[in-house]
């Protein structure tokens, strides 16, 4: 059998040792590749967090947490973030709001301090998660071949787990895939409380439409409200949103007033182009004239140098 890489690229490899489950009663081992976090948009952060892929797909922030500590020691993780859970943030903050309601708190509710918005974005999602229907699975499997971000303590303990892997590699020490206590077990312990999960009590389903109905109508008055002040509030250029109707309460749609505007600039823009393309051949006409004026005084300044040098020469000196 040949001898596993240290590293694929920029990848690290990290030999990780399955334990012996009931249903499969032989240990197995699990490679994770790592390596330094690059995204597309860096942050701050980047120089202490590590990018992980091939993850194995019970994989929860303790059992990383557990790894990592027996890698490096307790102390160095401070968290983690997976891929389908950022895809899921996303699309559960989508759904919550109307859709005009969130196009016009991005784009006029933030002109608050940034501690006003830290705190609104912290109720907010209170309010969000509080809506939410019950969830009706104990934990989370990620799809094969998942990945992660870990963020470390600082740089220097990214460093440190970096060694640590190549040090795997030496002493052929392979880490064990940890068991964490409060990780709740799969199985059929698993499915068991899926099935229970899955059938919530009307009071909690009420809970949920209410909080969900409450939050709903707090995003429309949030939005109707910055509607009202754009009502009266001229843009860049001066101009002042029409509403459609007087009764109602947001603008006929500040985001066909700027699709609008873009569309006058364009014509704008290729109106000058117009002119100036009409233009063209009056401004050759105009160049050939004064290159043939320039050519005409050069000539001039020429003949009148030749016949000074002729008179020149027919000069006769006094004897």
């Amino acid at each position: 059998m040949s001898p596993i890489p240290a590293t694929i690229g920029d990848f690290s490899i990290l030999p990780v040792t399955i334990p012996p489950l009931p249903s499969f009663p032989k240990s197995a081992v699990h490679y994770i590749y790592v390596r330094r976090n690059v995204p597309k948009v860096p942050t701050a952060d980047d120089s202490r967090r590590l990018f992980l892929t091939n993850i194995p797909v019970d994989s929860t922030e303790l059992h990383l947490r557990s790894l990592f500590a027996s890698l490096v020691g307790a102390g160095r993780f401070e968290s983690v973030t997976f891929s389908d859970e950022r895809s899921q943030d996303s699309e559960s903050a989508a759904d919550a709001a109307p859709l005009h309601a969130v196009r016009l708190l991005a784009a006029h509710g933030n002109k608050k301090r940034k501690r006003d918005d830290a705190e609104a974005a912290a109720e907010r999602a209170r309010e969000e998660e509080a809506a939410a229907l019950p969830k009706t699975w104990t934990r989370t499997l990620h799809l094969t071949g998942s990945t992660a971000v870990v963020q470390l303590a600082d740089k220097k303990s990214l460093e440190q787990v970096l060694k640590a892997i190549a040090k795997v590699h030496k002493n052929k020490k392979y880490p064990s895939w940890p068991s964490p206590e409060n990780v709740p077990k799969l199985g059929s312990t698993w499915l068991k409380a899926h099935n229970v999960l899955s059938y919530p009590s009307k009071d909690t389903i009420q809970t949920a439409i209410d909080n969900f109905s409450t939050m709903f109508a707090k995003r429309e008055q949030e939005a109707a409200e910055i509607a009202k002040r754009l009502r009266n509030e001229p843009d860049e250029d001066g101009f002042v949103t029409v509403t459609k109707g007087a009764s109602r309460t947001t603008p006929a749609s500040r985001i066909e007033a700027e699709e609008a505007r873009k569309k006058m600039l364009e014509r704008q823009e290729k109106k000058k182009l117009e002119l100036a393309n009409f233009y063209a051949f009056q401004i050759r006409e105009r160049k050939k004239e004064e290159q043939a004026e320039l050519l005409k005084k050069i000539e001039e300044d020429r003949q009148k140098v030749f016949e000074m040098r002729a008179k020149r020469g027919r000069f006769v000196p006094e004897s």
